[in-house]
């Protein structure tokens, strides 16, 4: 996979993983998500073929902005918490020390997260995004070190959980999608080839 499609993934499935699926921001990315298994060469075309067609089906559930409440903002328990320091500090709270590192990488490279909200900048869709900011401003360093210290440390275990819950088959198989994305961009920064 080369560069420009690396980022570009990483900007679709960031936006994904932190806006809901009827938010304005990314109705007009439905399409390039279903059809995710046409933007790149995939490890295991089947396995995304069938994601996206998973993906396809659910779309128009009507329940997908609570499944996305759900699973990323917080309704009652939540089940896969999308916040890195819940699964990296010893407490397992936002906001923890992990966050506050995390926080000190990004207004060392030049971004702060400005989104109209007090919110943890761990959040996995904004890290995502980030990544995909540092790779464009051709920051390749930070763009590397930002998934090989701060997200690929907690991503397996959170996409894991993701993958098995009991929620939304949607977000099953954004995680299954997701999964085999970071693998190829963890190959690819393992290979110098970012």
């Amino acid at each position: 996979m080369d560069n420009l499609t690396l980022v570009t993934l990483a900007k679709l499935l960031g936006a994904f993983f932190y806006y809901s699926p009827n938010s304005e921001t990314v109705k007009p990315l439905i399409d390039g998500l279903l059809h995710i298994d046409e933007l790149a060469s995939w490890t295991d075309n089947k396995l995304i073929n069938k994601q996206c067609q998973i993906l396809a089906d659910q779309i128009q559930n009507p329940d997908l902005d609570f499944q996305f409440s759900l699973l990323f903002e917080g309704q009652g328990s939540m089940p896969v918490p999308p916040w890195g320091s819940v699964y990296l500090d010893q407490e397992k709270l936002l906001m923890g020390e992990s966050q506050e590192r995390y926080r000190q990488f990004l207004q060392q490279n030049g971004l702060m997260l400005n989104s109209g909200m007090n919110e943890p900048e761990d959040q996995f869709g904004l890290m995502l995004m980030a990544f995909a900011l540092l790779a464009e401003k051709k920051q390749l360093v930070a763009a590397k070190q930002l998934i090989t210290d701060h997200l690929s440390i907690w991503s397996s275990t959170y996409l894991n959980r993701l993958k098995h819950n009991e929620i939304s088959f949607f977000y099953q198989a954004l995680a299954v999608i997701t999964e085999q994305y970071l693998q190829i961009l963890l190959t690819n920064i393992e290979l110098d080839l970012l």
